[in-house]
């Protein structure tokens, strides 16, 4: 039998830790953050246990990288969705329904996805969050923007703010009403985006 390729080892790897991520995902959904281990997501990722050192430093980084990688596909879905637009005022508009819509879905892993970026450890840069980064960047881009690099942050911040208002435990705004303001901040009809949803 002849050695496997680099790029079959490569694909192979990446496979790998797409199913760390997805793992992750699922159980802390399921279960919550503390009820989840680093074995239970190897074991449900069908991969050895040591690999899920040898991708990621900790639990923390996993969850991130995890949610990330989430953001970056519900965004990049909610932007291919037919009818396609190159509109970046509709763009805009759809980015904010999709992370306000992971917020609706997925609200014990984004609570848990918001903690973490608290912690002393703080934001961690990986390739889901260059990803989902590069994908935000340019419908920033697409709206108009002729500062992105000082526009993007803005919107990541607007966008976080939003994530944990509709979060915090006993007192959420509700997401309409963060939309409302959203939307109002970026001069966008209400109409867009929840329309073709």
């Amino acid at each position: 039998m002849s050695p496997r390729s680099a790029s079959v080892n490569e694909e192979l790897r990446r496979r790998s830790r797409e199913r760390l991520l997805q793992a992750a995902v699922e159980l802390v959904s399921e279960r919550g953050y503390d009820a989840t281990t680093l074995g239970d997501i190897a074991d449900r990722a069908g991969s050895a246990r040591g690999l899920v050192s040898y991708y990621f430093p900790g639990k923390r980084q996993l969850l991130q990288s995890a949610v990330h990688r989430l953001m970056h596909r519900t965004l990049e879905e909610a932007l291919e969705r037919e009818p396609r637009t190159e509109d970046g005022r509709e763009r805009m508009a759809r980015a904010i329904d999709a992370i306000l819509g992971l917020t609706q879905d997925q609200p014990v892993l984004m609570r848990q996805h918001m903690a973490g970026l608290l912690q002393a450890e703080g934001f961690v840069q990986c390739p889901e969050q260059r990803r989902l980064s590069e994908l935000l960047g340019d419908t920033v881009a697409r709206y108009g923007s002729q500062q992105v690099t000082n526009d993007y942050p803005m919107l990541r911040a607007l966008l976080m703010g939003a994530v944990y208002a509709a979060l915090v435990p006993g007192v959420p705004m509700s997401v309409p009403v963060l939309r409302a303001e959203l939307f109002k901040r970026y001069r966008l009809d209400w109409a867009s985006a929840a329309a073709n949803q």
